[in-house]
């Protein structure tokens, strides 16, 4: 029998499938770990929730990063740039080094 070397099976059930829509991330991080919480927000709502967690150690998180880049810079050569929108929401920080996505 032949032993498959680094492959991983991956399995993927139908309620994770199904993803989780968020158009805000928050992104916060201690010496040992980077938290990315993602959110939903709805205009003119001034509540939102938190509908996933992802906490990763930080070289995890760096090649996260590297992967996103990847993939952002293969979807623009197929699709075109991806334009920013210059008019964010401004929401308190109030909790330690974060940074928005």
């Amino acid at each position: 029998m032949e032993e498959k070397n680094n492959q991983l099976d991956i399995e993927l059930n139908e309620d994770v499938a199904e993803g989780i829509y968020s158009n805000l991330a928050i992104i916060s991080h201690s010496n040992s770990e980077f938290v990315i919480d993602f959110i939903k927000t709805l205009p003119g709502v001034p509540k939102a929730k938190v509908k996933s967690r992802i906490i990763l150690t930080p070289q995890h998180a760096k090649r996260l990063l590297k992967a996103l880049s990847d993939n952002v810079e293969k979807y623009e050569n197929n699709f075109g740039e991806v334009q920013m929108s210059d008019n964010l929401p401004n929401f308190p920080m109030n909790f330690g080094p974060t940074g928005e996505a």
